[in-house]
């Protein structure tokens, strides 16, 4: 199913509740997809496939001359299926926690998959030795942490609303503050009160 489904219950949503729902760019475009293609482990399987990618020049560096492809596809396989079984692990914590998206701290996690490639590409080198853990946990963090964080829970809300159901039930989010009535406004501002009384005692 496309999101034709569910956009048409955004114009019955708070400007607020719109946002939150929707989410940044990263999150926007993932809305745009159809659900079932953007579902949290397909989005989580996408991130292990760019990761994937990323480790065909290191992995064919550090194997020189002797066959790498072999280990290179199992080990891409095993990122690729963690990172799904993760996300579904992310989803099934949503449904049962209800709890709204969160904005994940973007600036770390877009420069964690280069800071292990780089740490990755020292090991290789002999620049300098890390434990392999260190250099699996920076590459395969951030795609996850997204998932569980921001889209998995947004992806539930996508889901209640496709399906005509309230997608904010039972989640918790900030009432929108009042907007200030003029009146509030001229009794705290004494220069704008001169000037209006100035105004009446004329047209008097």
């Amino acid at each position: 199913m496309t999101g034709a489904a569910w956009r048409a219950g955004l114009d019955h949503l708070a400007p607020k509740e719109a946002e939150l729902l929707l989410g940044t760019s990263l999150s926007r475009r993932f809305a745009s997809l159809p659900m079932w293609l953007n579902h949290p482990a397909n989005v989580a399987g996408f991130y292990g496939v760019l990761v994937a990618l990323a480790l065909l020049l290191p992995y064919r560096v550090s194997f020189g001359d002797a066959i790498w492809w072999p280990t290179w596809i199992f080990h891409a396989s095993l990122l690729i299926a963690s990172c799904m079984l993760l996300g579904f692990a992310s989803l099934i914590i949503a449904r049962f926690s209800k709890r709204a998206p969160v904005a994940p701290p973007r600036t770390v996690l877009y420069s964690m998959p280069f800071v292990g490639l780089a740490v990755l590409g020292g090991n290789i080198t002999g620049l300098f030795s890390m434990p392999p853990a260190l250099v699996w946990f920076l590459l395969l963090l951030p795609g996850p942490l997204y998932v569980h964080l921001s889209w998995a829970p947004r992806w539930r809300m996508l889901c209640r609303l496709e399906d005509g159901k309230d997608p904010f039930e039972e989640v918790g989010i900030e009432p929108e503050e009042p907007e200030t009535d003029m009146e509030a406004i001229v009794d705290t501002d004494d220069d704008l009160k001169d000037v209006l009384d100035t105004i009446l005692s004329e047209e008097e």
